[in-house]
């Protein structure tokens, strides 16, 4: 499968370049890591919160568990895990879990976890569970831009 077409207009409007790699089908973002021989540090996962306002993308390293007290203490909203039933009208070029990190191209809220910026190459899911987009750090900084930056993750 090719990535999510909303996901590769988006990077091409913006003018940026990014490389396709495929590997075997995965069920989680550390697994994607380890079958596309990529550190976990490098691999941006996406975690969707709700509340009666709205929904927010938060995004980890999939080396990193989400600290939900950090994004309440941030947001200062009572964020809970999206439930999967309304993601796919949110995200419908995407399968369940492949969901990529750019909320921008999905017109949601974003948080980028600051450990990301140490990374000189970010990998994320393309919107399905067998493609991974490879951006260098700036070209990932520049996605992230308009996100909140912050930590909201502690390393596994």
């Amino acid at each position: 499968m090719a990535i999510a077409i909303t996901l590769e207009r988006y990077l091409q409007n913006q003018d940026i370049a990014f490389d396709v790699l495929h590997h075997n089908k995965s069920h989680s973002s550390l697994e994607t890591a380890s079958s596309a021989h990529i550190s976990g540090d490098y691999v941006a996962k996406t975690v969707i919160l709700e509340d009666d306002a709205g929904y927010v993308m938060v995004v980890v390293p999939a080396s990193h568990q989400l600290d939900m007290a950090r994004v309440h203490e941030q947001m200062s909203r009572p964020l809970t895990l999206a439930t999967e039933n309304e993601l796919p009208r949110l995200f419908s070029d995407c399968e369940l879990g492949a969901i990529p990190p750019i909320g921008d191209a999905y017109g949601i809220e974003t948080l980028v976890d600051d450990s990301l910026a140490e990374q000189p190459d970010i990998y994320f899911e393309g919107g399905d569970h067998e493609v991974l987009v490879h951006v260098d750090a700036e070209n990932f900084g520049y996605l992230t831009s308009d996100a909140l930056h912050g930590r909201f993750s502690h390393h596994l």
